[in-house]
C-alpha cells in the first residue's frame, strides 16, 4: 500500500487532469459503440398497375318501354248478335282462324236477294239481246224501222249495266255475309273477349271483341337526349343505320324483374329525326327477339346500349385519377422507382375506370393506391396492385 501511495502522490496535477480525460473518452467511446445503429429511412410503399391498350366497349342506360311487333284488334264489322267463340282465351291463333260468329241470318237473306236480282237482270239481258239479234236482220231488209233498232240497242246496254250493278250488289251482300265470320287478321296470342256470347255487337255497338298481340319478335321503345346524339355523331355512330365498314353496330340488352340480363340482343333499327321540344329528347327504337315470351309487352325495363367501341384505348381506374382545380393527373412510377406527376385528358367513364386520351404510353406503370402520400421526385418501392393486402 505504502508503494501504491508514493507513486499517487508522485503523480502532478496536470496528470491527473490527462487521465481524467481520456477515461472520459474512454467511457464516451463505448457507450457509442454500444448504441443501436439507426435504421434507415423507409420508402414509402405503393401499389402500381400497368398501362395497356385494348379495345373498350361504352355503353349508355336508358329507361325503355316493351310492346308488341304487332297489336291488332279484333273488330265487329257488322252488326249483329254475338253467336258462339272459337278459341281459348290467351292462346295462340293462326291468321285466317275462325274466332266468332255473328248472327247471319239478315245478312243472309240480303245477299240470297241480291242473287235472285242478279240471275233476274242476267234473263232480262238475254231477251234483250234476242231481240236484237231479230231486228238487226229486219232493218237490213228495210223490214224494221231505224227507231225499231235503236230501241233494241238501248233496251239490250240498259239490261247489260242492270246485270252489272246486280253483280255489284251480290258482291257487297256476300262481302258483308262475310264479315260475320270474324277470322284472326294475324297470327299471335289472342286476349280476353271484349263481348259475350248474345250480346249485341257491330260499329253501332260494341265493336272491340278481342286484340291479338303478336310478340315473338318484340320492340324497344326509348328516349335519347341531343347530347347523346352529338357524341354519336362525333364518332361518326348513325343511330338506327348499320354501318358495313365499322367492325360492330349499336344493340341493346335489357334486364329482366328479377334483375337478370336477358340473354338475346336487339338490334337498333330507328332513330326519330328530330327532337322533341318539350322533353329534350328523341326517340330511339330496337328490335329484340323473344323466342320464350320472357318480355312481356307495356313493361318498363332497364335498356344498355352499346354507344361506341373506343380501339386501341387506354383504360385507368378512376381512383387512380387526382383531380384538381381542374386539371387531371396521375402518378407515374419510372424505371428508377421514381415518381412523376403526369398531367392528363381524360375521355368517357366506363364503370369505375375511365379513358386516358392523351399523356399516357402502354407500358408504364401507373399507381393505383396511395397516391395520397406522393409527391413528384419521391423515391418509392412499388408493388403490384394485386399483392397489395
Amino acid at each position: 500500500m505504502s508503494q501504491f501511495s508514493a507513486f499517487f502522490k508522485k503523480i502532478s496535477v496536470p496528470a491527473w487532469i490527462g487521465l481524467g480525460v481520456a477515461a472520459a473518452a474512454i467511457v464516451w467511446l463505448c457507450i457509442y459503440l454500444s448504441r443501436p445503429k439507426p435504421r434507415a429511412a423507409e420508402l414509402p410503399v405503393v401499389a402500381v398497375m400497368p398501362v395497356g391498350k385494348e379495345d373498350v366497349s361504352i355503353y349508355g342506360e336508358f329507361a325503355g318501354r316493351i310492346r308488341a311487333q304487332q297489336f291488332v284488334e279484333v273488330r265487329a264489322r257488322v252488326e249483329g248478335y254475338l253467336q258462339s267463340m272459337k278459341f281459348r282465351e290467351g292462346s295462340y291463333v293462326d291468321k285466317g282462324d275462325l274466332l266468332f260468329t255473328i248472327d247471319p241470318t239478315v245478312y243472309r237473306a240480303t245477299a240470297e236477294k241480291a242473287r235472285a236480282t242478279l240471275e233476274k237482270a242476267r234473263a232480262v239481258a238475254l231477251k234483250a239481246e234476242r231481240d236484237l239479234n231479230r231486228i238487226r236482220p229486219l232493218f237490213a231488209q228495210n223490214a224494221a224501222s231505224q227507231l225499231d233498232l235503236d230501241n233494241a240497242v238501248a233496251a239490250y246496254e240498259s239490261a247489260k249495266a242492270e246485270v252489272s250493278v246486280a253483280e255489284a250488289d251480290l258482291k257487297q251482300a256476300s262481302q258483308t255475309l262475310s264479315y260475320t265470320q270474324v277470322t284472326a287478321p294475324t297470327s299471335g296470342y289472342i286476349s280476353e273477349t271484349g263481348a259475350d256470347i248474345g250480346a249485341l255487337v257491330g260499329p253501332g255497338a260494341k265493336s272491340l271483341l278481342a286484340t291479338i298481340v303478336k310478340s315473338d319478335t318484340v320492340r324497344i321503345d326509348f328516349s335519347m337526349t341531343a347530347l347523346d346524339y352529338l357524341r354519336s355523331k362525333e364518332r361518326n355512330v348513325s343511330l338506327g343505320h348499320d354501318d358495313e365498314h365499322r367492325g360492330w353496330n349499336p344493340y341493346v340488352t335489357v334486364t329482366l324483374a328479377d334483375g337478370t340480363v336477358y340473354p338475346h340482343r336487339g338490334i337498333l333499327d330507328f332513330a326519330s329525326p328530330q327532337v322533341d321540344p318539350k322533353t329534350g329528347t328523341f326517340s330511339v327504337r330496337a328490335e329484340m327477339p323473344n323466342p320464350e315470351r320472357a318480355l312481356l309487352p307495356g313493361e318498363f325495363t332497364k335498356v344498355k346500349l352499346l354507344m361506341d367501341v373506343r380501339e386501341d384505348a387506354i383504360e385507368i381506374p378512376s381512383k387512380s385519377l387526382v383531380v384538381e382545380k381542374g386539371a387531371a393527373f396521375v402518378y407515374v412510377v419510372l424505371p428508377d422507382s421514381f415518381v412523376e406527376k403526369r398531367f392528363v385528358e381524360t375521355g368517357p367513364e366506363v364503370g369505375n375506370n375511365v379513358i386516358v386520351e392523351r399523356g399516357l404510353s402502354s407500358g408504364e406503370n401507373i399507381v393505383a393506391e396511395g397516391y395520397h402520400k406522393l409527391r413528384h421526385g419521391m423515391k418509392v418501392r412499388p408493388v403490384l396492385s394485386d399483392s397489395i393486402r
